[in-house]
């Protein structure tokens, strides 16, 4: 009978069963590898198509093929000992590569130029202002600064949490749980790397402070296609301020619009309402606004790149949700018609009890 909580010593049993060979579910891909393929794919399709304009079109092109092996060499290790620790190292290889996936937008956003003056010109046609000038001169200092800081690197908090959360609870949910997570950020990627959109750190501090005043925003095209120093965001220094400084080292004026960082923690907090206790929902909840809030007040996005993050999470979760239920049905499916009756039976054992 599946029980909803386990006990120590069944999670200390799960554990040692670890090296143990799993006899079923030996066959095809999972679901986050095809994901990760079909990105690695279309970027590649993409690197011909933008040949004469890319800079090291053919460093593009092996850095895909270096990653596709990578995805085979996992699938062949895990099919020589397939256990759930070689399953997991498959499914980590495929969250570790948004290290390089995310700094690999800007090779092709670079192409397209900048379109942070439109972006800016909305806000202050939409909201009257510019919020991203206007929330941090309301609410100045060091307190406020921190706090803020403090719920901006609560995102990089959840993104490691929610996916241990769910490994604490069942395998089945921690694969569902990184392939939402990493479907999501494909998804803001297909975006990004169209529309590039720096953000008002970079923007601002690049065009005349009597522009903005006089509500003028000048495009920046070369300025973004040779630049990537992180903007200032000019606030008070602290311990969270320094922490995502730390955290945005590298990064490039490339990824404001939608905000994935209010799409992410967002469709990490559907990810906790749904298969969590809701007290752990709750403890995410203030962290979250604060977030949301965040990403305005230091600067780092348009306030209408929050309201585009808010409304893409929902869209993206029910389509990174319904993927996944079609790839999991598929692989599921093709390993049970080659497997024999006992190693079935295995199966539905194990599925029951995941459940």
């Amino acid at each position: 009978m599946s029980k909803k909580h386990k006990t120590s010593q069944e999670r200390w049993q799960d554990f040692r069963e670890c090296a143990q060979p799993l006899e079923h579910f030996k066959k095809g891909l999972l679901p986050i590898e095809i994901v990760t393929l079909a990105y690695a794919a279309f970027t590649l399709f993409l690197t011909f198509c933008l040949w004469g304009e890319l800079q090291s079109p053919l460093l593009r092109v092996c850095e895909r093929l270096a990653i596709a092996l990578g995805v085979i060499v996992f699938y062949f290790v895990y099919k020589t000992k397939p256990s759930e620790l070689t399953r997991f190292l498959r499914n980590m290889y495929c969250l570790a590569l948004l290290l390089f996936w995310y700094p690999d937008i800007y090779h092709y956003c670079s192409v397209f130029g900048n379109f942070d003056h439109l972006f800016a010109e909305a806000d202050k046609t939409v909201f009257g202002c510019q919020p991203a000038l206007v929330f941090s001169q309301i609410l100045p200092g060091r307190l406020w600064s921190e706090l803020f800081y403090m719920g901006y690197f609560s995102y990089y908090v959840m993104i490691v949490a929610v996916p241990i959360m769910a490994l604490w609870k069942t395998r089945r949910l921690f694969e569902k749980t990184l392939f939402i997570v990493l479907t999501s950020f494909f998804l803001y990627y297909l975006i990004y790397l169209f529309l590039p959109v720096a953000g008002p750190q970079y923007y601002f501090p690049l065009i005349e402070a009597n522009d903005v005043a006089v509500g003028v925003y000048p495009q920046a095209e070369e300025f973004f296609a040779t630049n990537f120093v992180v903007g200032d965001s000019g606030l008070p220094s602290g311990l969270f301020h320094s922490l995502v400084s730390m955290a945005q080292v590298g990064e490039r004026p490339i990824a404001a619009f939608p905000s994935s960082h209010v799409g992410v923690a967002t469709i990490l907090l559907i990810l906790i309402w749904r298969h969590h206790k809701k007290s752990a929902f709750f403890c995410f909840l203030p962290f979250y606004v604060l977030l949301c809030l965040a990403t305005v007040y230091i600067k780092a996005h348009y306030l209408l790149d929050v309201f585009a993050g808010w409304i893409t999470a929902i869209f993206f979760y029910l389509l990174a949700h319904w993927l996944y239920s079609q790839l999991h049905h598929h692989s599921h499916s093709s390993s049970r018609s080659g497997s024999s009756s006992q190693s079935s039976s295995s199966h539905h054992h194990h599925h029951h009890h995941s459940h």
